[in-house]
C-alpha cells in the first residue's frame, strides 16, 4: 500500500499567497521560544505580517506583541491565512473554522495534512497548501518585507 500522494505546489502560488495575505492566524502557537510555531510566529511578524495566536491553554493572553485567542471565532477582526501547528488528526475542525471566519488560505505545517479538510476548504473557496511551512517558503523564495506591505 503507498501513501498519499506528494504534494507539489508551484513557486508562483507560495508566492502569491505569502504577497496578498496580511493578517494570518498560527492556530496552536506556544509560548515556548524552542518551539516551532513560536519561532514561526515571530519570524513572520518580523516580515511585517499581522500574526495572531490561537491557544485555548493560553488565551487571553500575548506573546509579546501578539495577541493569544481561545478560537479563530474569538480573533475580532479578519484572518487572511489560518497556519495550522496541530497535528493531522486536528486539521479538518480547523479548517471548518477557516471556513467559517471566512479566512482565504489555509496553511498546513511540515508533517500535517489531511486531504478531506482540504477539499472542504477548496470547495469553499480557500486555498490550501499541506506539509509546507511559510518560515521555510519565504525564505527559499526570496521574501522580503515589501511582501506583506499595506497596499
Amino acid at each position: 500500500m503507498t501513501g498519499p500522494s506528494p504534494l507539489r505546489y508551484s513557486d508562483d502560488t507560495l508566492r502569491a499567497i505569502l504577497r496578498t495575505v496580511r493578517t494570518i492566524a498560527v492556530v496552536g502557537a506556544s509560548a515556548d521560544p524552542s518551539r516551532p510555531s513560536h519561532d514561526v510566529a515571530q519570524f513572520l511578524r518580523r516580515q511585517g505580517y499581522q500574526i495572531v495566536a490561537v491557544n485555548p491553554a493560553l488565551a487571553p493572553g500575548s506573546l509579546g506583541p501578539i495577541p493569544i485567542y481561545p478560537d479563530l471565532a474569538a480573533i475580532p477582526h479578519p484572518v487572511d491565512m489560518v497556519d495550522i501547528f496541530r497535528r493531522s488528526d486536528a486539521a479538518g475542525a480547523i479548517a471548518d473554522q477557516a471556513i467559517a471566519i471566512g479566512a482565504k488560505v489555509v496553511w498546513m505545517q511540515l508533517g500535517v495534512r489531511d486531504d478531506t479538510a482540504a477539499a472542504r476548504a477548496e470547495a469553499a473557496g480557500l486555498r490550501v497548501v499541506m506539509d509546507r511551512c511559510p518560515k521555510i517558503e519565504f525564505r527559499r523564495l526570496g521574501g522580503d518585507s515589501s511582501w506583506c506591505a499595506a497596499e
